[in-house]
């Protein structure tokens, strides 16, 4: 069952059947003369009004939400949970509306006690509630105001600038100014891959690998913009690891025109696509 499928006018269905659910442990009339703290019956000791009012309601906003929650409806008689749900809940309040001029079942026109019996404080409640409760029912598909969700969706957390690191972390290049490109030196905006590099900067590395004798390569730290499969370095088809946004590696050689990266935990692999990258 999906919670999140809830709409705020099921919220009022379920607190309006708590509230008829306490209101049945409560007085269901009252006799002039007798102190409210008498030991007065309540629904629980009228089983036509337990089951005409108290459980029709309960069970009324049970058969509303599970029909909200659920990802198929099922059906009874030919109506679904939800539709049968808001017919039991119609009669609820029906039958407690009839309750409030009637308390007693007609024990107050047989001559016994005869003005002495009023409605109780909870045939009074039952009857704000299944009012609630039907109404809720009914008109949660027509008020855009019922219609919202009851419990709204997580917030995405706030995106990380691309490129950003924690300082010290894997990867991090080095410190940078406010706003400025990881790699890029004062004054200057970061550059792709492949571009000329500033003769001052340095190539990072107490990580980096020693490039080959006669190679002119130097490692050098990167981001991919796009998440990239790194593959094998024995030319193995299958990925061993995918490199993601946001995080630097260490490129420690070149492959034609690919380059062998290291990933965090110390996996070394050939990236095939290199268009894009960052340099760091």
């Amino acid at each position: 069952m999906n919670i999140r499928s809830l709409t705020r006018g099921d919220g009022v269905v379920i607190g309006a059947a708590v509230l008829l659910f306490i209101a049945s442990f409560l007085d269901i009339y009252s006799i002039d003369g007798i102190s409210s703290s008498a030991d007065l019956p309540n629904a629980w000791g009228s089983a036509p009004l337990l089951f005409s009012v108290f459980l029709a309601g309960i069970f009324a906003a049970v058969l509303i939400v599970v029909a909200r929650g659920l990802p198929t409806v099922p059906k009874v008689a030919g109506l679904d949970l939800g539709q049968f749900g808001i017919a039991l809940a119609v009669f609820s309040a029906w039958s407690a509306l009839g309750n409030i001029f009637d308390p007693a079942g007609g024990f107050n026109n047989s001559g016994q006690g005869s003005g002495g019996f009023g409605a109780g404080t909870g045939v009074i409640l039952a009857l704000i509630a299944t009012l609630a409760l039907a109404g809720a029912a009914v008109a949660t598909p027509l008020v855009p105001a019922l219609k919202g969700a009851l419990i709204g969706a997580p917030r995405p957390q706030a995106p990380q600038p691309y490129g950003a690191q924690p300082a010290g972390g894997y990867g991090y290049p080095g410190a940078q100014q406010p706003g400025q490109p990881y790699g890029a030196q004062p004054g200057q905006p970061g550059q792709p891959y492949g571009a000329a590099q500033p003769q001052q900067q340095a190539a990072p590395a107490p990580q980096a690998a020693q490039a080959p004798a006669g190679s002119d390569f130097s490692p050098f730290w990167f981001a991919v913009p796009v998440p990239r499969p790194l593959y094998a370095e024995d030319g193995s088809p299958t990925p061993i690891a995918e490199l993601a946004p946001g995080t630097w590696y260490l490129a420690v050689e070149q492959r034609g025109p690919g380059l062998v990266a290291q990933t965090q935990d110390g996996r070394r692999g050939v990236l095939q696509d290199t268009t894009g990258i960052q340099r760091g």
